[in-house]
């Protein structure tokens, strides 16, 4: 059978992680791989992580199965963090642990389509790997346009998906720090959402991927909670490899909001056949270590510093590069500065994007995404000074 299969084009992010670390130049710039980095081009282990980590060591006393629903102390001690400590939808909120946020997008994806869905309708540009997702389930994709040509979240076309949405349909929105552009929706146009989906019978998939990396952690979930509390069930993906640094622990976390609290054990049962099919158990030691953080008030504390840290640094970064929009017009620099967490966008051309990195050693996923995390205060302006040349600005 095997000699039947076709080949698959390479992932092109990994191809680009390929080709910046075979560039021999000492002053590239890696503007591709999504995740955090200091000033000094690190992405260090979380000091609060390490030392649940070691305490870790000390106290675990087996490497026993968990069961498909994972650590459950993992998945409570992360809910009033994302829903509140008074939110009213908790009593109809059921979670558990999943390898990652991609895990918790696609056990939400198919929890989704065993439930009947056959459609999702989502902002484009997205990360690509949610409509490899959908496709792969049999889901139809529904793309409406995420941003304006200005640089502001495109309220009129999200409404329009939402009010043109069926009962076999779902809405995928990202919940902050949207991935690629960094253009989040307004409070103001949250409510509107919130108003739209409470009118709608499709099923809305929150992916919160980057709490924390935004404004804080309470207004990062405010918009999310918005919809929470209009509508009667929805489905929230969940991240830990950004806002703790665990990229290669996988740790992340599905939860579902049903319409009553006597639906989640049904539910909760397809989600744990579903997770048993596909992974079976989930990886136990990040998970552990973010319980052991959230349950001592003392960690808690210095992983709250530390993520505080990363989102000025990265606001420094937009700053610089929004007070260089003259220097490079035609790309909107300052609209950088409005947006939020790792990413935002270029509108580059293949041909420039290609220039970048022969001419100047700065690489970029040819969507035109950057990681504003890989700029730093040394290497900002050889970078602007690149984009203008590129562009003739």
């Amino acid at each position: 059978m095997l000699e039947t299969l076709a080949p698959q084009p390479a992932d092109a992010l990994l191809a680009l992680i390929k080709a910046h670390d075979s560039d021999p130049r000492a002053d590239k710039i890696d503007l591709g791989v999504g995740v955090y980095r200091t000033d000094s081009g690190a992405t260090p282990v979380f000091a609060a992580i390490k030392a649940a980590e070691r305490r870790l060591v000390d106290s675990q006393d087996s490497k026993a199965y968990l069961g498909p629903e994972g650590d459950i102390g993992f998945v409570a001690a992360l809910m009033p963090w994302i829903f509140g400590s008074d939110s009213e939808a908790a009593g109809r909120i059921q979670g558990m642990q999943t390898p990652g946020g991609t895990g918790a997008v696609r056990l939400a994806a198919a929890l989704a389509a065993r439930g009947g869905a056959k459609r999702v309708h989502m902002g484009v540009p997205s990360w690509p790997n949610h409509k490899q997702i959908f496709d792969d389930l049999g889901l139809e994709t529904a793309p409406f346009d995420h941003a304006t040509p200005d640089g502001a979240a495109n309220l009129d076309a999200v409404l329009a998906a939402i009010r043109s949405a069926g009962a076999r349909d779902g809405v995928l929105l990202h919940g902050c720090c949207h991935n690629p552009t960094g253009i989040d929706y307004t409070p103001a146009q949250w409510r509107a959402i919130a108003a739209a989906l409470a009118a709608s019978p499709a099923l809305p998939i929150l992916d919160l991927a980057y709490h924390g990396l935004g404004s804080g952690m309470e207004e990062d979930a405010a918009g999310m909670r918005g919809v929470l509390a209009a509508v009667p069930q929805a489905l929230v993906a969940y991240s830990c490899d950004k806002n703790f640094g665990l990229y290669r622990d996988r740790v992340g976390a599905l939860y579902f909001m049903a319409a009553e609290p006597g639906q989640l054990d049904t539910i909760a049962s397809n989600a744990n056949a579903l997770a048993r099919a596909a992974w079976s158990m989930p990886p136990d030691h990040g998970a552990a270590a973010v319980r052991l953080v959230l349950e001592d008030a003392e960690l808690t504390a210095q992983w709250q510093d530390e993520l505080t840290g990363m989102r000025a640094r990265m606001r420094g970064v937009r700053e610089r590069l929004a007070a260089a929009d003259k220097a490079v017009p035609g790309l909107n620099l300052a609209a950088i500065g409005q947006g939020h967490g790792l990413f935002a966008m270029l509108p580059l051309g293949k041909d420039r994007i290609e220039a970048l990195r022969r001419d100047h050693g700065a690489y970029m996923a040819g969507s035109g995404r950057i990681n504003v995390a890989g700029l730093t205060e040394a290497n900002t302006p050889r970078f602007i000074a690149a984009l203008a040349e590129v562009t003739g600005g």
